[in-house]
């Protein structure tokens, strides 16, 4: 089973915690890190990454924090993930070179397959928006309704539909 990487399933569940509060306005993250525990530090490394790419915006000040730079609807898991990991899209990775120079017949169908594969999950990450996730969240139930008190988005809640 593959998965994607830790930095991009806990910026997808931070992002998830702020399209659940849009409404409240710039939220802290030191208030996402309480709710969800994670480390304030990597928030920021993040959150520094996601901003570069326009997908959060912040507000400085008292009563600052981030938020949403478009719609939840707009923003794909895709761009999320992306956006954290600073690499191309999985479809569109190079395949890596062999240590002969003439690849044998089984070492071209493996990198074909991995590349078709990557190419899937590119897709599905892409045809996933942060509204679905929204939207998975509250039928899951929020809150107190599923056992989490605090409102803490579970990685279970926010991975449901995206493992591959």
């Amino acid at each position: 089973m593959m998965q994607i990487a830790t930095q991009g399933r806990v910026a997808v569940i931070a992002m998830l915690d702020l399209a659940l509060r849009t409404e409240q306005g710039p939220i802290a993250l030191a208030t996402i890190g309480a709710r969800q525990k994670i480390s304030l530090t990597y928030l920021e490394s993040l959150f520094a990454r996601l901003r570069r790419r326009g997908l959060v915006r912040s507000t400085r000040g008292p009563g600052g924090g981030y938020g949403l730079a478009y719609s939840a609807v707009d923003i794909t898991v895709a761009d999320i993930v992306y956006a954290v990991d600073e690499s191309k899209p999985l479809g569109a990775r190079a395949a890596p070179e062999s240590s002969s120079s003439i690849p044998s017949a089984g070492q071209r169908i493996a990198s074909d397959w991995c590349a078709d594969l990557e190419r899937e999950m590119a897709q599905f990450l892409a045809s996933v928006s942060l509204h679905d996730l929204v939207q998975q969240q509250g039928r899951a139930g929020q809150g107190a309704a599923d056992g989490h008190s605090d409102g803490a988005v579970q990685a279970g809640d926010a991975n449901r539909g995206m493992t591959t």
